[in-house]
């Protein structure tokens, strides 16, 4: 899949890479920057965000993510998982229902 800008850059990446600029500049050297929240899932990431820490929101809590120079080129939504893996149960237990007896 071809992640390229070539049309261009739209207002609310922009403003995304803004707050993050600010962020680093506002932390003092060898600290992690202050988290920066967004809904932006369809961001790709670029270099410029390297050693960000972006809270990306998977539709009911942020999810910091800290941008790592091999995550360059993905979607922030890779990074924010969307659901909750299922652990399954004990096996066979198909027609016995929920009631287990205490042995």
């Amino acid at each position: 899949q071809r992640r390229k800008f070539s049309r261009g850059i739209k207002r609310a990446p922009i403003t995304l890479l803004k707050k993050l600029r600010m962020s680093k500049r506002e932390t003092s050297y060898g600290e992690k920057p202050e988290a920066v929240k967004t809904h932006l899932r369809n961001m790709v990431i670029v270099p410029e965000m390297i050693g960000s820490v972006v809270g990306v929101y998977n539709g009911k809590q942020f999810i910091n993510v800290e941008i790592k120079p091999d995550m360059i080129g993905h979607y922030l939504a890779e990074f924010s998982i969307t659901y909750k893996p299922i652990k399954h149960g004990r096996a066979g237990m198909a027609g016995k229902g929920a009631f287990i007896p205490l042995k």
